[in-house]
């Protein structure tokens, strides 16, 4: 190169650093042809078949993505429907159990009413009982003490048993009929 510059400067000529001998262009022509064929029979393909794989792996991401989503929409939606059936049974047995507590509170008062009614029926029978034997004891002692004042009376004893209970059967009809006729005149 130096002879080059050498020469063109005894030539009288002017060089410029920006214009090429004709040789070197020939020659840089023909290696940047060489490369680009190189380039275009080897490299392309390969560039284009990895761009082909990362396309189909993005496509095949973003279909598998899609599908994925479908899928969550479709739990999400099967979720909302399971969460809704379930709010709708809770409601359902809470209802269930209302009744179920009003019928056995509606019960445990039937029960208690009869329980009541007997208890109370129970203690009317046993007061009867108790009035009727306090009724006879009450006959009794009273029919003695009439018939042993009857006979003081008389003068004369009512030992006969069935002298001493006709005596003792008027004198507490005669009793029996003044509190009749005590109650009618308060009332």
């Amino acid at each position: 190169m130096m002879n080059l510059l050498a020469a063109t400067v005894a030539q009288g000529e002017e060089y410029s650093p920006l214009a090429p001998e004709p040789a070197e262009l020939v020659v840089g022509s023909l290696a940047f042809a060489i490369v680009l064929i190189l380039v275009g029979w080897k490299l392309v393909p390969a560039i284009r078949k990895t761009l082909e794989e990362r396309t189909e792996a993005i496509e095949g991401g973003l279909d598998k993505a899609n599908k994925r989503q479908a899928e969550a929409e479709a739990v999400y939606k099967e979720y909302r429907a399971k969460l809704q059936e379930a709010q709708r049974e809770a409601g359902r047995l809470r209802e269930e159990a209302r009744e179920q507590g009003a019928a056995i509170i509606a019960e445990m008062k039937e029960q208690a009413q009869v329980e009541a009614r007997r208890i109370t029926e129970a203690a009317q029978a046993q007061i009867e009982a108790e009035r009727q034997q306090a009724m006879q004891s009450l006959r009794a002692e009273i029919g003695a003490m009439s018939v042993d004042l009857a006979g003081r009376v008389v003068g004369e004893s009512l030992e006969d048993s069935a002298r001493q209970s006709r005596v003792v059967d008027r004198f507490l009809e005669e009793l029996e009929g003044r509190a009749r006729t005590q109650e009618q005149i308060t009332s």
